[in-house]
């Protein structure tokens, strides 16, 4: 996880490492494929429909292939059956996790999650998070997720976390070092 202030860089990184932006300087190199998923996913859903949605991410393919694409994918986040729910009925928990199924239904094996539970309620924070988590600990295919946080109780339940200031990733922690280390800082400079 990535926490900073606000203008640090943190969804500007993750834009330059889904190659939305180009870097002025520099490059990027990932061997992973990255996909996106926005705060907001409002910004992110397009088309009426869950399975009209996420037949956007996929590749031509057969048919029956890019329906059973979808069908896998809205399974792993939890919505299975839901592929001709109209979009704007969904939660928005349940708009968060279709998000994240586009980008499993890309094949996706890194995903960049600029604050996806900032507009949630409480129990849909602990299910994206929780559906996060387990994404990345699936034994087959795991993923790698580069989640940005203002929510520093969210620190505790990744791998590692770094603060970001200045366009700059500082050193990778625990993200409960990271935790103290920030509670440690005057009011209004923790970057979280």
């Amino acid at each position: 996880m990535l926490v900073g202030s606000n203008g640090s860089g943190k969804s500007t990184l993750l834009r330059l490492i889904a190659g939305l932006l180009r870097p002025s300087a520099g490059t990027i190199h990932t061997d992973l494929r990255p996909a996106l998923v926005f705060q907001n996913p409002d910004h992110q859903l397009l088309l009426p429909s869950c399975a009209s949605d996420l037949l956007l991410s996929l590749p031509n393919l057969p048919l029956a292939s890019r329906r059973e694409r979808v069908a896998t994918a809205l399974a792993q986040v939890g919505l299975s059956g839901l592929e001709q729910r109209p979009i704007h009925t969904l939660s928005g928990g349940q708009k968060q996790r279709l998000a994240i199924a586009a980008a499993l239904a890309s094949e996706a094996s890194l995903l960049l999650l600029d604050e996806p539970t900032a507009l949630l309620d409480p129990d849909s924070q602990r299910e994206v998070l929780s559906l996060i988590r387990s994404l990345t600990r699936r034994p087959d295919t795991p993923l790698t997720a580069l989640w940005i946080t203002h929510r520093l109780e969210e620190l505790a339940s990744c791998d590692g976390a770094a603060r970001m200031r200045l366009g700059r990733v500082e050193p990778w922690q625990e993200g409960a070092a990271l935790v103290q280390e920030l509670s440690r800082l005057p009011p209004g400079r923790s970057g979280g």
